[in-house]
């Protein structure tokens, strides 16, 4: 779309939409695949969005000589996907088929409490330092910053040590390996 051009109704507005998605649609896109963390399919509906938006408010699209309209169109995809990753986050999780495909399932209690049986004894086998720190943050959910004061060791030793210990771990529990990651 060139500077200066307004979108107007019928099938003038749909030949200047085009123009406008051509010129802008691959920045624009970038951006919002980006903040979608690389969703293609929200990022897609995103542009949508937001040429529809563009569509409903010629006045913004007027641009002097000088200016591009592409500032304002990434602004508004940008604020769209801030608002579409909130709403998402406000509502909870839709429980699909795919989800419950995917879901890992034990076969019974028996299966469960032999699995905790081996994770309680592989843990044991770690040093006593390494077991500390996965007690404090995995088990007990303590955040690295709580489980460095309670043990008076900075949060990077917090860290190290809670890498080590599952990369340990993952040694002495080959099956579980996936799980651990």
């Amino acid at each position: 779309m060139t500077a200066g051009t307004t979108i107007t109704n019928g099938t003038t507005a749909e030949h200047e939409l085009a123009a406008l998605q051509r010129e802008h649609g691959r920045p624009l896109f970038a951006l919002l695949l980006r903040l979608c963390d690389g969703d293609r399919q929200r990022a897609e509906d995103l542009v949508q969005e937001t040429l529809v938006r563009a569509w409903q408010h010629p006045e913004a699209l007027r641009a002097d000589a000088f200016e591009s309209v592409r500032p304002w169109l990434l602004t508004v995809g940008r604020r769209l996907a801030i608002d579409a990753r909130r709403a998402r986050q406000a509502r909870p999780p839709e429980v699909g088929d795919a989800i419950l495909e995917n879901a890992r399932v034990c076969a019974d209690h028996a299966e469960r409490s032999a699995a905790t049986l081996d994770v309680r004894e592989a843990v044991k086998t770690l040093t006593p330092q390494h077991r500390e720190v996965l007690v404090l943050v995995y088990f007990q959910g303590a955040s690295v910053a709580e489980a460095a004061q309670a043990l008076g060791i900075p949060p990077g030793t917090v860290k190290s040590r809670a890498y080590y210990a599952l990369r340990a771990l993952r040694r002495v529990l080959p099956g579980y390996a996936a799980d651990l990651r």
